[in-house]
C-alpha cells in the first residue's frame, strides 16, 4: 500500500514513521509551549517546579528550557533561597513575553490618541524626536572616530534592536539604507509621526539629514533612506591624512 504526499510515493510503513515523527514533533512542540505558560504564570520557576507543573521529568524540561534559551524565549539567574547555595531560576525574556497576546498596540495607540487631544502636534513631534535620541546617546561617545561605513552598521545594529530587518549599500554617491520591515507599522497607520524615531537615529549617527524616499506605510514594499557618500568623518580624515 503506497500514499501519495505531495511528489513523494510513500510506503506504508513510511507513511506511519512520518506520522509518527510529525506526532513526536508536535509534543515537544506543546511541550515548551506549557512550559512559556508556567513560567507565564508564576513569573520564574525552578527545573523542579517546572517538571511538576508541566508534568515531565526534571531532565526532559532541561532539555527543552536549552532550546528555549537557544531561541531567547528564557532567561536564568541564580537566586538566592535560604541557607545554602543559590538556586537557578528561570523566567520569560521580553521576546519570550511577546509570544503570548497583548494589547500593547491599542493601549499605545489610545495613549497617542488621548495626546494629540491635549498637547500641540509639534510636541508630540518632540517626544518621538527625543526617543530616537536616547537610543543613540549611549553610542555618543567615540562616534566621530567611527568612518561612515561603520556608522552604518551601527544603524543596523540599532535598527535591529528596535525590530527593523536593515540593509545598506553604496550606489554611486549615495547610500541606500533599506528598512524591510516595520515594527511601528500598526501605529503608524494612524500615528505615522512614528516614522521618525528610525529617520532621526538614523540621521544622528550619521551626522546629515537622511532622506526618505520611500515608505511601508505609503504602499512601499520597503522603506528607503538615502545619505550622501561624500560625509567625511573624523575616521575618513585621520586616513586621508
Amino acid at each position: 500500500m503506497t500514499k501519495i504526499s505531495g511528489s513523494a510515493i510513500l510506503t506504508h510503513d513510511g507513511y506511519q514513521i512520518l506520522q509518527q515523527q510529525n506526532s513526536f514533533l508536535n509534543c515537544m512542540k506543546n511541550t515548551r509551549e506549557k512550559v512559556l505558560e508556567t513560567l507565564l504564570k508564576y513569573q520564574s520557576c525552578t527545573i523542579n517546579t517546572l517538571a511538576d507543573e508541566v508534568g515531565i521529568n526534571p531532565i526532559s524540561v532541561r532539555h527543552h528550557i536549552a532550546k528555549l534559551e537557544a531561541e531567547d524565549l528564557v532567561a536564568s539567574e541564580e537566586e538566592i533561597h535560604g541557607v545554602g547555595r543559590p538556586r537557578r531560576v528561570y523566567s520569560l525574556t521580553t521576546l519570550g513575553r511577546e509570544k503570548f497576546p497583548t494589547r500593547y498596540l491599542q493601549l499605545t495607540s489610545r495613549l497617542l490618541d488621548q495626546l494629540k487631544e491635549t498637547v500641540p502636534q509639534p510636541f508630540i513631534n518632540k517626544l518621538f524626536t527625543q526617543m530616537a535620541e536616547a537610543l543613540v546617546s549611549d553610542y555618543q561617545t567615540g562616534l566621530d572616530q567611527l568612518s561612515i561605513e561603520e556608522r552604518l552598521d551601527l544603524v543596523t545594529e540599532l535598527l535591529t534592536s528596535e525590530g527593523f530587518q536593515v540593509t545598506w549599500e553604496r550606489d554611486g554617491e549615495e547610500y541606500y539604507i533599506r528598512e524591510i520591515n516595520c515594527p511601528y507599522y500598526y501605529i503608524g497607520k494612524d500615528h505615522p509621526e512614528v516614522c521618525s524615531v528610525d529617520q532621526t537615529l538614523i540621521s544622528k549617527v550619521l551626522a546629515v539629514p537622511a532622506s526618505k524616499i520611500k515608505c511601508i506605510l505609503n504602499g512601499d514594499t520597503h522603506c528607503t533612506y538615502i545619505v550622501p557618500a561624500t560625509i567625511e568623518t573624523n575616521s575618513d580624515q585621520q586616513e586621508a591624512s
